[in-house]
């Protein structure tokens, strides 16, 4: 006797999440603002702006730039900004801080364009294996993004996942689960 198989995560309804798929391929840099410091000191405002006139900022093209000062210095802050004056024209992103914080923020930006309304009610799994480095802060602005509009969210894949959040029973209403 023949026993059919059953795909039963197919027929589960679940919608599979998987952030990997909102990775943005362009090439991560980082600005660090020690090399214009004076001594490795200070930032000196005029010979600054002569650096800023004269760099080939064009080399930051559709790049994404994390600007920081790796030395224990004081920049003043319109020094990023002027930076950022310059590489906003040519990088796709900047941010203030480090690699981790450019990827937390590019992760960021693609979920923004996520219409949460494509998931209302639905059994979402946030796929948790990727090829690409998906950092946590994405993992928890997903859920947050979520979880008003889902039935439930789980994390892993669809054939194992743990189980994150279930919408709660309205009263008096009958399941049919």
């Amino acid at each position: 006797m023949e026993t059919e198989i059953i795909n039963r995560v197919v027929n589960s309804g679940l919608v599979t999440l998987d952030l990997e798929d909102y990775y943005h391929p362009g090439e991560r840099v980082v600005y660090d603002l020690k090399d214009n410091l004076y001594m490795g000191l200070i930032l000196r405002e005029k010979e600054f702006r002569t650096f800023l006139k004269q760099h080939d900022w064009s080399q930051y093209t559709g790049k994404n730039v994390a600007i920081t000062c790796s030395e224990d210095a004081i920049v003043p802050t319109w020094a990023y900004m002027l930076l950022t004056l310059q590489l906003q024209p040519y990088a796709n992103t900047i941010v203030f801080g480090s690699l981790a914080d450019l990827e937390a923020k590019l992760y960021f930006d693609a979920i923004a364009q996520i219409n949460p309304g494509d998931y209302q009610d639905a059994r979402v799994v946030v796929k948790g294996c990727a090829k690409v480095p998906v950092p946590t802060a994405a993992y928890v602005e997903i859920t947050r993004v979520l979880r008003p509009v889902v039935h439930s969210l789980l994390f892993g894949e669809p054939c194992s996942t743990v189980p994150l959040y279930k919408r709660p029973k309205a009263p008096g209403l009958v399941s049919n689960e």
